[in-house]
């Protein structure tokens, strides 16, 4: 285990420099693309190939490819700001629940059906007895289509 932390060490000491100079370079060849934005060989040829990245090749094996457009293709993408709403807490008080038997009976769904839409929305239930106690808003959000 400790030899194998050691050439890790070592490795990245040597790659330390090479890195730096590629970093100076406006072309690199296909095996320094590789490393040095770790992504394999084959990607990088399949992206020459369908003309994603432009590249010159100045002979067998001398084929570059320009820093500048692959970088490109990795730039910052925003993601769009998730909900910052905050879930309802599920109330299971007397009067704000419905059964699956209610549930199946005001809306017309078969109480398979029912179960099934409260697994895929992952909607809380508190089983009293043998009967199987669902949140009234969460239900009539699904079923109002929101």
């Amino acid at each position: 285990m400790a030899k194998e932390i050691q050439a890790k060490k070592t490795l990245l000491e040597n790659s330390v420099s090479k890195i730096a100079e590629l970093q100076t370079r406006p072309y690199i060849s296909v095996s320094e693309a590789e490393m040095l934005f770790g992504i394999s060989k084959n990607t990088i040829h399949r992206l020459i190939k369908s003309k994603k990245i432009p590249a010159i090749n100045l002979g067998e094996r001398l084929t570059r490819v320009s820093k500048i457009d692959i970088e490109q293709m990795f730039t910052a993408v925003e993601m769009p700001d998730q909900s910052k709403e905050i879930p309802e807490k599920p109330n299971f008080e007397v009067g704000n629940c419905y059964t699956i038997s209610e549930i199946s009976s005001k809306f017309y769904a078969d109480p398979g059906t029912v179960t099934n839409l409260i697994k895929r929305n992952k909607i809380p239930t508190k089983k009293v007895g043998s009967f199987v106690y669902v949140p009234k808003n969460l239900i009539d959000k699904i079923f109002d289509g929101k």
